[in-house]
């Protein structure tokens, strides 16, 4: 992405990332050894500041190559990414259905949909399947918004029904997870709905 269609924000996390720039491979690899082990065990918000430092150095470790140099071992109880052969740190998303679990290393699929355990498929299947035409509001074109009456309510309620279902996988779905995953990282935001994670609460 070239600087003049970054957001301020994009360059902000830009610059948060130069710490890591600034590491040697070793001294990389070690740090986000010792932090996937403080993060094992729990299901995460996307947005939570050590996850996000996290996902700053993991992409520069994916740009280097630094988990296929095996500079450190993969922390107990994680295994290697198929995807990119880092240490698996699955990320779920609204897009679940469709994507399966996101790679947070490489951005890749992690764990195809198919994949995922059978006692969790149908419970996230039907929970996909409500968000999906919830999130679409955000996305209708004008001749479906001009036949609505109130466009900026139907946004409202759109916006306050995907708080609920965003809490309710937060509560509901991604615990379960760790029966399979030693951690997990779920999305807790919609931009496009311009739902933002303090707006989720449960």
């Amino acid at each position: 992405m070239s600087s003049d269609q970054q957001t301020p924000l994009d360059r902000l996390w830009k610059t948060y990332a130069e710490v890591f720039r600034d590491f040697d491979d070793l001294t990389l690899a070690r740090w986000m050894s010792q932090t996937l082990s403080q993060l094992r065990g729990r299901g995460w918000r996307l947005s939570h500041p050590l996850v996000g430092a996290y996902r700053l150095a993991a992409e520069i470790g994916f740009e280097r190559g630094v988990w296929l140099k095996r500079l450190a071992a993969i922390p107990s109880g994680y295994t290697e990414a198929a995807c990119c052969r880092s240490p698996l740190l699955p990320l779920f998303t609204r897009d679940v259905f469709e994507s399966g679990l996101v790679c947070e290393h490489c951005g890749g699929t992690a764990v195809e949909f198919a994949d995922i355990d059978a006692s969790l498929r149908e419970d996230i299947r039907v929970w996909a399947e409500d968000y999906a035409p919830v999130h679409q509001v955000a996305h209708w074109d004008d001749a479906k918004r001009k036949r609505t009456a109130d466009y900026e309510a139907a946004l409202d309620d759109a916006a306050r029904r995907a708080e609920h279902l965003l809490a309710d996988a937060a509560v509901r779905l991604v615990p379960r997870f760790l029966e399979f995953h030693p951690v997990i990282v779920w999305e807790d935001h919609d931009e496009c709905l311009e739902v933002r994670p303090e707006d989720i609460e449960f």
